[in-house]
């Protein structure tokens, strides 16, 4: 199996790169931010340089500017340091800091109102980007205003931010790395009863354990409840399977046993009579296997989704079967089948369950049948077969239903075919009853599971 199919790997690159792009996008948001308030700060500085510069400057008896006192930062008395001010117009012979030494700051020529500040990026001493903040003030001893400006170098903010951005970067580098473990410990912890659940599943195939054990998560504990379920079913399935090849095997045993004592005595004097009794076993043993396989082909199909079986159509043909099969008591055959009707089997098993209810009718027949289809009580497929022959009592019916009974031997039948519909019908979850015919006769109800229901 290749590594791109594996869940973890699936799951640990799915949190790897959603970490990294949250942590990317956290990261670019935190430095913006930073550089922001750091960009704030400088200016903020620069203005209070430059406020500082306007409180100190005064009007010389030269009439020139000049400073009562040096500024406090001492970045301005030192040269190239990156930090300047200046006074005046550039091509005058300004008033400037001994930081620039010999450069003037070259500024733009535009004016503003007095107070109002002006922000510029200019080129400063040994070719330093510069942001520089200036203003004009007027002074009372002079009528014009005056130009006044600070500038620093932006390096210094530059590497405040690479600074920043580098210990940021590490830091999230170091978060992710920690994340990514921490997921794959998740991983590795919610991965695990899905482990315990192979094992489980090697020590069901091995026979030393039957079921899998229900104490597992909430999101696994379903599929365990189904597993259990089809071991449940499978279980179920041989040991129907066991008992019916059992009681086929007994069924058989004992018609071999009779035909094998019957072929003993075979001479020719009883030859013909001998050969009926051995025809009438045969035919015992062909209705025990017939009874045998519907069991077996029932419970196959049982449970399995997307089995239907149209009734009305099954019901029809039926009884055009037993109308040629019992012409000869021109029997009414009534079939009153609602439209529409889908019973939730396989059509062999309807056409096993109805063919003997149907045939049993005409046999007790005396000149009617009906049949009847509906949806009964809990959505169940109700099927009604009335006949107006002699009926049975009501202490006989339950016994009808046994394998191998026969109330009356002056009928051919071997006493199968209502215990054969019975097995089939509770193998589908549904059930036969005998009553009392409105007409006269017997009346059995066989319910069964509908399509969809």
């Amino acid at each position: 199996m290749r590594w791109t199919e594996s869940l973890r790997f699936r799951l640990l690159a799915g949190a790897a790169v959603w970490v990294a792009l949250a942590l990317m996008l956290a990261g670019w948001i935190i430095a913006d931010l930073f550089q922001s308030h750091v960009r704030q700060r400088f200016e903020a500085e620069l203005s209070n340089h430059l406020e500082q510069l306007a409180a100190v400057l005064e009007i010389g008896p030269d009439g020139r500017p000049a400073l009562r006192q040096p500024l406090s930062d001492p970045r301005f008395r030192r040269p190239l340091s990156g930090l300047y001010w200046q006074v005046g117009e550039s091509g005058d012979a300004p008033l400037r800091s001994r930081s620039l030494w010999d450069s003037v700051l070259t500024l733009p020529d535009d004016r503003v109102e007095d107070g109002v500040l002006h922000r510029h990026d200019v080129t400063g001493p040994a070719n330093q980007s510069l942001f520089v903040l200036e203003r004009f003030v007027l002074l009372p001893e002079r009528a014009e205003p005056i130009r006044i400006a600070v500038a620093a170098d932006r390096a210094e903010l530059a590497g405040v931010t690479r600074a920043f951005n580098a210990t940021l970067a590490l830091s999230l580098a170091v978060l992710a790395a920690a994340l990514i473990v921490a997921a794959l410990i998740q991983v590795q912890i919610g991965l695990r009863p899905l482990s315990r659940l192979r094992g489980a599943l090697v020590e069901v195939r091995a026979g030393r354990k039957k079921r899998f054990d229900v104490a597992m998560p909430t999101e696994i504990r379903p599929l365990v409840e189904d597993l259990n379920a089809l071991l449940a079913h499978a279980e179920e399935t041989v040991g129907r399977g066991r008992l019916q090849a059992g009681n086929l095997a007994h069924a058989l045993k004992t018609n071999l046993a009779v035909l094998a004592n019957e072929a003993a005595t075979l001479d020719e004097r009883n030859a013909r009579e001998v050969g009926a009794a051995m025809v009438r076993q045969v035919e015992l043993m062909r209705r025990h296997v017939d009874h045998h396989m519907a069991r077996a082909r029932a419970a196959a199909a049982r449970g399995v989704p997307g089995i239907s079986t149209p009734v009305p159509d099954c019901v029809s043909a039926l009884a055009r079967v037993m109308r040629k099969l019992h012409s000869d008591k021109g029997l009414d055959i009534r079939v009153d089948v609602a439209d529409g009707l889908l019973f939730a089997g396989e059509r062999e098993d309807l056409d096993e369950m109805l063919g003997n209810l149907l045939d049993n009718a005409c046999k007790w027949a005396r000149g009617r049948v009906d049949v009847t289809g509906r949806v009964g009580v809990g959505g169940m497929l109700s099927v009604t077969l009335d006949d107006d022959g002699p009926g049975l009592p009501d202490d006989c019916r339950e016994a009808a239903l046994e394998p191998g009974v026969r109330l009356d031997e002056s009928t051919p039948g071997t006493g199968l075919g209502l215990a054969v519909v019975r097995d089939v019908a509770r193998l589908y979850g549904g059930d036969i009853q005998l009553g009392a015919s409105p007409l006269g006769g017997l009346r059995a109800t066989l319910r069964l599971p509908t399509a969809g229901a």
